[in-house]
């Protein structure tokens, strides 16, 4: 009578640890699942972010590409401006030009020497 009981108790031990290892490896197949569905959101939104942040450093390079052409633009405007002015005093006033440039000329003399 022992021995039937042992086995049925065997037996009933041997469903319990089948059982046992069955939900383990559901349990794996769940946790398994559950990080492949992670890293595939994790990629998305690093995909995301990175052209995001491609878009915005293009939308800076063009941003500073237009204003550098236009600071350059102005700078030629204003350096052909400071041309035309020169021209016209020296045109219009050539004696007081000549003793302009004699004055700074003696002035940076003086200047330098010391």
């Amino acid at each position: 009578m022992t021995s039937l009981t042992d086995d049925a108790t065997t037996q009933r031990l041997e469903k319990e640890v089948t059982a046992v290892k069955d939900d383990i490896a559901a349990l794996t197949d769940q946790i398994t699942d559950a990080l492949n569905t992670f890293a595939g959101a994790a990629k998305k939104q690093a995909r995301r972010g990175y052209k995001e942040a491609r878009s915005n450093m293009d939308s800076t390079l063009d941003d500073m590409s237009a204003r550098g052409g236009a600071m350059l633009e102005a700078a030629h405007d204003a350096a052909g401006s400071i041309e035309e002015t020169l021209e016209d005093v020296i045109t219009h006033r050539p004696l007081a030009t000549v003793g302009l440039a004699l004055g700074l000329g003696f002035l940076i003399g003086a200047i330098w020497r010391r």
